[in-house]
């Protein structure tokens, strides 16, 4: 089976090539990839090549196939695994494996598995481990953007508090209680909103703060104000950057309580000193922004963690279970990971599009593996459609959408390009 896949070498070095993949094993599963959305963790691990914890040593011999957000259709299956999957049956993946204790992951470690790809080869411990999910959704993209989802529900699940009367924690954020989004209108922030919107233990209130007027207008645009209060929450989106004393306003926001959930989307230390800084008596801040300096540090108030029992923790990425539920809610209609997208492209515009992926603004670039087309952002659709009917037509359908990307897009996409699940 011909595949073509973006492949590393090593640091900085991605080749989109066409390559035989070996014949499946009997505990193998070949699948066609419909989609990957890029993450910038990808990003981290083209920066560091060999240096990062989940690159193996050889892959300037034996490259790896980068992407692990990816979604697509069972081509075939293993003996081993024939009742439990099928051709053509749509699959989501959790790609957070940590088989036997190895750090190994798709689109890290692996020549012949990962999401930049048009075919690849699921090797026995994913199925072993449960995490080769089936999809019952239309959009292929829903599923890609299930990981980044599952890690930002695993982050919901991850925070704790505590009480007086024993040492049992009570895991989950607050109900009823005060949500902090820090550095939250990016593609990631947009999803945690999202979710609080429709999660069991929902807050009273949720704060997103960012520094970027156009990312708060778009923020609003995608999840407005009155959408959430509809939903029982009242949501405030704060510019941060435009006030004196942001300690004091986000404060007063909630009356000088304080927030009982804070999230730190970006790592910057001021951002995360600022989130220590407004947590209420047993405030729980989950450092959720990964940074690739592993240095990075800053100061937090040791007397409040005594005293007042404030903690704080890091989390990276989500589990089976996670995803499970990212999929089941945006299945439903109860989540909407298209507020992460802001552009798309096809398999030929992966490499170039990592490399420079904090450079290039918006949220979560689309990749669909099986086309060619340049990354693309949506709100550009429109100028280009005015030579292009193709980009006309798309944005027509965005347009119909909140200017949002969606399942109507995804097939029109398809069709354009004669692609077939």
């Amino acid at each position: 089976m011909k595949t073509r896949a973006v492949r590393m070498y090593g640091a900085d070095d991605l080749r989109l090539e066409e390559f035989d993949l070996p014949a499946i094993k009997e505990d193998e599963i070949l699948v066609k990839v419909m989609s990957d959305s890029i993450c910038m963790s990808t990003y981290k691990l083209v920066k560091q090549g060999k240096k990062h914890k989940r690159a193996p040593q050889n892959m300037d011999t034996n490259p790896i196939i980068v992407g692990h957000e990816f979604a697509g259709v069972i081509v075939e299956v293993g003996a081993k695994w024939q009742d439990q999957f099928k051709p053509g049956q749509k699959f989501a993946l959790q790609p957070a494996l940590n088989y036997q204790g190895k750090l190994d992951s798709p689109g890290y470690s692996y020549e012949f598995f990962g999401g930049d790809c048009t075919y690849c080869v699921i090797p026995h411990e994913v199925m072993e481990l449960g995490c080769l999910l089936n999809y019952d959704g239309e959009a292929f993209f829903e599923a890609s953007l299930g990981e980044p989802m599952s890690c930002i529900i695993g982050g919901y699940h991850a925070n704790y508090h505590t009480n007086k009367i024993n040492y049992n924690h009570a895991m989950g954020t607050k109900k009823d209680g005060n949500i902090a989004i820090l550095g939250g209108c990016g593609p990631m922030g947009l999803g945690a909103v999202s979710y609080a919107l429709c999660m069991e233990n929902k807050p009273k209130r949720v704060v997103v703060t960012d520094i970027s007027e156009e990312r708060i207008t778009r923020a609003n645009e995608v999840i407005s104000v009155e959408k959430a209060k509809e939903a029982g929450v009242e949501l405030i989106y704060a510019n941060t950057g435009k006030v004196e004393d942001p300690v004091k306003y986000l404060m007063d926001l909630t009356d000088g309580h304080g927030y009982d959930d804070v999230y730190v989307y970006i790592p910057n230390k001021a951002v995360a000193e600022l989130g220590d800084k407004i947590m209420a008596f047993d405030g729980c801040m989950n450092f959720f922004a990964g940074p690739t300096d592993n240095q990075f540090s800053a100061s937090i108030n040791l007397y409040n963690a005594h005293y007042t029992s404030a903690h704080i923790l890091g989390t990276t990425g989500g589990n089976t279970d996670d995803l499970i539920e990212a999929i089941d809610l945006a299945g439903k209609g109860l989540i909407e990971p298209a507020v992460m997208v802001t552009h798309v492209g096809g398999l030929d515009s992966v490499a170039e599009t990592t490399r420079n992926l904090p450079n290039i603004p918006g949220g979560k670039k689309l990749a669909y593996t099986q086309i060619y087309m340049p990354m693309t952002a949506i709100e550009d659709f429109a100028k280009l459609g005015e030579k292009d009917p193709f980009y006309a037509k798309l944005d027509e359908i965005c347009k119909a959408h909140k200017g949002l990307w969606s399942l109507e897009a995804e097939k029109f996409l398809f069709e354009h390009f004669g692609v077939e699940a």
